[in-house]
């Protein structure tokens, strides 16, 4: 693989992983409302390996390229992101770091876990990324095959997410844990980022099927 391709991969990929976004929102509201946000990391992480899988193997350019299925896709986002939205919001006045708000059983550990995974994995702009980015980034004249340096570089990014995120979950927690008011509010605002990046997904659907006035 090109060393100065390489660098540039992480420098561009590093940036786009310190972009807040739903993945920040998501990871907050875990460093807050949880004892644990290991697993909404993990899950987060699993979504863009999800991803990096999917490009290796080729589907990830079939599905871009099929406007159909990707509008599909980008419906289903749309929903769980408003769904995960709605319940952070209605779970706001519980945010604290008391054992008493998740018991951290395996049962909610798991739930995390999957709830990280569709954040990222079923998020049509990641699957865009991974698309449209990573292929700039691969040289046809290294030694290694063009398949190997796509996961490669797909699974750079997972390193680099799962590190931003667990420091966005781990500056949350320390600062805003002796302040339960403004823990709160963060989690409310976490919430409400989801619903609204879910409803501009879900309106960039549905307005080209409104017929023009």
């Amino acid at each position: 693989m090109n060393p100065e391709l390489f660098l540039a991969f992480v420098l561009v990929a590093a940036a786009l992983a310190c972009t807040p976004g739903v993945d920040w929102a998501y990871s907050i509201a875990a460093g807050l409302g949880r004892r644990s946000f290991v697993p909404a990391v993990a899950g987060l992480c699993s979504g863009y390996v999800l991803h990096t899988a999917l490009m290796v193997a080729g589907l990830a350019a079939v599905l871009a390229a099929s406007p159909e299925i990707l509008g599909w896709l980008t419906v289903a986002g749309s929903a769980y992101l408003l769904w995960l939205g709605v319940a952070t919001i209605r779970s706001w006045r519980g945010a604290s770091f008391t054992v008493a708000d998740d018991l951290n059983t395996g049962r909610n550990q798991l739930r995390t876990f999957f709830q990280g995974m569709g954040t990222s994995g079923i998020n049509p702009k990641g699957l865009l990324f991974f698309v449209a980015l990573v292929p700039q980034f691969v040289s046809a004249e290294a030694a290694l095959p063009v398949p190997v340096q796509s996961g490669l570089l797909g699974l750079t990014f997972v390193l680099l997410a799962a590190v931003v995120y667990t420091a966005v979950a781990l500056l949350a927690r320390r600062l805003l844990q002796s302040r339960p008011g403004a823990a709160r509010r963060v989690t409310l605002a976490s919430g409400i980022i989801m619903v609204g990046l879910g409803a501009a997904l879900l309106s960039e659907q549905l307005l080209p099927l409104v017929p023009s006035l």
